[in-house]
């Protein structure tokens, strides 16, 4: 009888999930199923609202499962679909119902190669949590890219520009963050950053500054930020190499001396 009912335990808490935090990953996915309809009804502005409350909710769930101590398996791969769903195929549909169209079917390629390229990272670093750095990134996280092409669609519903006319960019800036996105270029996870630590008065100003910049002009700042973090990755990456150049350098010239040095000793002996 005992071994009888350990099994049945067993065999709910294989079928059991934690609430809470699938509770944020499902809200998240209907945020970016609603953000495609809105989309395809043309209505950008919630779609783009949409995409940005779909990235809060995915910045919670994971979060929440950490602190609750709820990670499972069952709980990472259904963030993952979510992801390539939220933030794959809406940011995909959306540059293509407002831009991409006019470009016929390369306008598909292109929107194609983008929510292909968020399958791809997905499933890069699902393949090596083992192996990921906890205080970086390999490659463009795909809600960042999702809020950067969301956050240009919003600032150019606001003031007026028309997909059409700006479809080179769109295009430029979807190839450049699909290309991104599997790339092994570095961005900085934020994943260390404890709310319960305390930091300097003047973070304390920034924080507020951007939350009012947000307030007022919540389109321009956010697409400020995101472009800002998107250009972030290849431009560290560009100083540490430059940095790790000199070092080498620095080096093979101070091997040369030494080796100059005791060339001299010798023959002086």
């Amino acid at each position: 009888m005992q071994n009888e009912t350990k099994q049945k335990i067993r065999i709910q808490s294989r079928k059991a999930i934690y609430l809470l935090p699938n509770l944020f990953t499902t809200s998240s996915l209907f945020a970016g199923f609603y953000a495609i309809i809105s989309a395809i009804n043309l209505s950008y502005e919630k779609a783009v609202i949409a995409l940005f409350i779909a990235l809060i909710l995915d910045g919670l769930d994971g979060r929440i499962a950490r602190l609750t101590k709820t990670q499972t398996d069952f709980g990472a791969e259904y963030d993952s679909i979510s992801d390539m769903v939220t933030f794959g195929l809406a940011p995909a549909i959306i540059m293509y119902q407002w831009s991409l169209h006019s470009f016929g079917k390369a306008g598909m390629m292109i929107a194609f190669v983008y929510a292909a390229s968020t399958g791809l990272r997905l499933a890069r670093f699902n393949s090596q949590l083992d192996l990921v750095d906890n205080k970086y990134f390999k490659g463009l996280p795909c809600p960042s890219a999702a809020a950067t092409i969301g956050g240009l669609v919003w600032f150019c519903t606001e003031y007026g520009f028309i997909g059409e006319d700006i479809k080179v960019i769109v295009a430029v800036l979807a190839v450049l963050v699909a290309v991104l996105m599997c790339s092994n270029v570095r961005y900085h996870s934020f994943k260390k950053i404890s709310f319960t630590s305390t930091v300097d008065y003047f973070w304390g100003f920034v924080i507020v500054l951007i939350i009012g910049l947000i307030y007022f002009e919540p389109e321009t700042t956010l697409l400020v930020i995101f472009m800002g973090y998107v250009f972030s990755g290849p431009i560290t990456t560009y100083i540490k190499y430059k940095k790790s150049r000199k070092l080498l350098r620095n080096k093979q010239e101070e091997n040369k001396n030494n080796n100059k040095e005791n060339i001299n000793n010798s023959n002086e002996e």
